[in-house]
């Protein structure tokens, strides 16, 4: 199918495409599946669901594979109709009306930027590992020295990410297909050098290692905490979605990259956590709740082999975070463009060089460098904002999943399969309400209040321990009150932006949305 077809397309939602057009379904794939970035996630974070669940917490990864499933399969079928930049905002917007979309594209874009700040600052869990170099400040044996250098890594790492995302989506395009290639390749070989290493049974995923003592009510209350290590990593995959605009054949490409890319990453997932566990040598050594899997590397595999997985590791961190800034820029370009940001004719301005948004991906990454200035003072206050940037996805994609089934039940949703297009037919409802129970029970799960995951070590305060609340108060009711004080009366697609020639079908969504000057 020719680009001039599929811009033709776009013409429909009352667009001209401004990007360039060259990314072919490897390219959308690689971005949905370094967004989620299982070498990065599970490495991460597996020493919290170890902590709190023992090596029983391995369950929850199905648990939240199945969960994000139904998830994904409703997205795959929007992507095949709606094959957009900004994928959640639009989506949102054709569905549920300018205000709930409005309101799922800022909390996307608030939970990305914070995102590519945390997801950076995993390069102090690597790096110093690989080679004690890269422990610039300090020797790192203190908490002070370790959050100073993290920034310090994450700096770099940002800057990085900024000058490729500003350079072009090809050059994006490369380097995220290279890594993601080493990735996969290098998530099949410690798989296999696990095995290898096996000193328990496939049983070891039955071992709760006492976390049970210290909830109320039992292990379930430990595995819902743990469980959220998972929950953790497997979002993003829209990504390949909101490549929309710069992808050959979306309406085919995209659904089938975010399918692929959530399938890939949950069985490779689970399949290193599963023979992690088995290859550790000491279950209740507690450098296994406090490292994790980096630790069962090193002292499984022994400090050569270590090394070159912390290698790819490193590569993987690297494209997860390009891809979170890519992902980030797509929805602030695309929010910008219909003028639902402040300066929204400068966000939304693209390149005539390098035909990419430029301004977004140098105002994200300069967020996101400030945003790392907390981590050095406060860091228990930044792993808190993290978790709830967290939720703020969930939320985000809440907001397109319950639209989607209202419009199914109102019967304003077709069944019908277009040739060549990805949909659910008939098992589209029973798969909409899976995904927004999904959607609700992790949000709940995620918000709650636990000192546990929001106010672990002293000083404890009240507001840490309640700031999930409190920070999602703030986020959607403030961010709201700006709109729909502010900005709301601006909003319509910008004049340089709107499409020549409407096509006949458009959403309805759009039909009220005037060119703005």
């Amino acid at each position: 199918m020719s680009a001039a077809h599929d811009d033709a397309g776009l013409n429909a939602f009352g667009y001209t495409n401004k990007l360039k057009r060259s990314l072919g379904g490897f390219h959308t794939f690689a971005a949905g599946i370094s967004y989620i970035s299982v070498l990065t996630g599970t490495f991460q974070l597996s020493y919290f669901g170890l902590s709190f669940g023992g090596p029983a917490y391995w369950w929850s990864w199905p648990i939240v594979f199945l969960g994000q499933l139904f998830v994904a399969l409703s997205f795959a079928e929007l992507a095949s109709r709606y094959p957009i930049a900004g994928s959640v905002y639009n989506w949102a917007k054709t569905l549920g009306g300018p205000h709930i979309g409005w309101l799922a594209g800022w909390m996307m874009l608030l939970a990305s930027i914070v995102s590519i700040a945390a997801t950076a600052l995993a390069y102090q869990n690597t790096l110093p590992q690989i080679w004690s170099g890269f422990q610039f400040v300090g020797d790192g044996t203190s908490a002070t020295d370790a959050a100073v250098n993290a920034v310090v890594l994450a700096l770099a790492l940002i800057l990085f990410t900024t000058l490729v995302n500003a350079f072009g989506v090809k050059l994006m395009a490369r380097i995220n297909s290279a890594g993601v290639i080493l990735e996969l390749v290098a998530a099949v070989l410690l798989i296999l050098a696990l095995v290898l290493a096996a000193t328990n049974g496939p049983d070891v995923v039955l071992e709760t290692n006492g976390t049970e003592a210290g909830f109320s009510t039992g292990y379930l209350g430990a595995f819902l905490v743990a469980g959220i290590a998972s929950s953790y990593v497997m979002y993003g995959f829209d990504t390949a979605a909101s490549l929309g605009e710069e992808s050959v054949d979306p309406h085919r490409n995209a659904p089938k990259a975010i399918l692929r890319a959530l399938i890939a990453s949950g069985l490779l997932g689970g399949l290193i956590i599963l023979f992690g566990l088995m290859a550790a040598r000491d279950l209740s050594s507690p450098e296994l709740s406090s490292s994790g899997l980096q630790f069962v590397l090193n002292d499984s595999l022994g400090p050569v082999v270590g090394r070159l997985f912390l290698l790819a590791i490193f590569v993987a961190i690297t494209v997860c975070v390009l891809a979170v800034h890519t992902a980030s820029i797509r929805i602030a370009f695309a929010m910008a463009r219909d003028n639902a940001l402040p300066a929204g004719s400068k966000l939304a301005k693209v390149s005539p060089r390098f035909q990419t948004p430029v301004v977004p991906a140098v105002l994200i990454g300069g967020l996101a460098i400030v945003l790392l200035l907390v981590n050095i003072g406060q860091p228990q206050i930044f792993t808190a904002v993290t978790s709830l940037a967290i939720i703020l996805v969930y939320i985000s994609y809440l907001l397109v999943t319950v639209p989607m089934l209202v419009a199914r039940l109102r019967g304003k949703w077709s069944t019908a399969k277009e040739s060549g297009r990805f949909s659910l037919g008939r098992f589209g409802l029973p798969i909409n309400i899976l995904a927004v129970l999904w959607g609700g029970a992790m949000t709940v799960n995620l918000a709650w209040p636990r000192r546990e995951v929001y106010n672990a070590e002293p000083p404890y305060q009240w507001y840490l321990q309640y700031s999930a609340v409190v920070f999602i108060g703030i986020a959607a009711v403030g961010g709201f009150a700006y709109y729909w004080f502010v900005q709301r009366r601006k909003i319509g697609v910008l004049a340089e932006h709107a499409a020549t020639v409407v096509a006949q079908e458009i959403p309805s969504s759009r039909a009220t949305e005037t060119p703005a000057s």
